[in-house]
């Protein structure tokens, strides 16, 4: 009798693992879902900011905007390949730059 009630127990053990790690996984999708529908407006918003962006000739600095977008669609295409993955393969390894700053050369001198 108690080794059929360990298993009963076992079994339901089991059963609520089994669903809550499912449950664990779709919030997970959900969250992961969100997370590239923002990085989607994040680079509307940065394509935007770089058209109106206006970086004089003479600035030392301006913002790197297409190194931002390369990265934002990076990070998407890793949560994408994450949420719906083809096969198992061997993972890129670069790096995000996370560096946005050009030095823009300084302006020569005309005679």
């Amino acid at each position: 009798m108690s080794t059929t009630v360990f298993r009963c127990f076992l079994l339901l053990s089991l059963a609520i693992a089994h669903s809550s790690s499912y449950a664990a996984s779709a919030y997970e999708q959900e969250k992961l879902s969100l997370i590239q529908q923002q990085l989607d407006t994040i680079e509307r918003l940065v394509a935007r900011a770089e058209i109106a962006s206006t970086a004089e000739p003479h600035e030392r600095y301006r913002f790197d905007y297409p190194r931002l977008i390369q990265d934002i669609q990076r990070i998407h295409q890793g949560v994408h390949v994450y949420l719906s993955p083809s096969r198992v393969q061997p993972r890129d390894p670069s790096e995000l730059v996370g560096d946005y700053r050009l030095d823009t050369p300084p302006a020569e001198l005309s005679p």
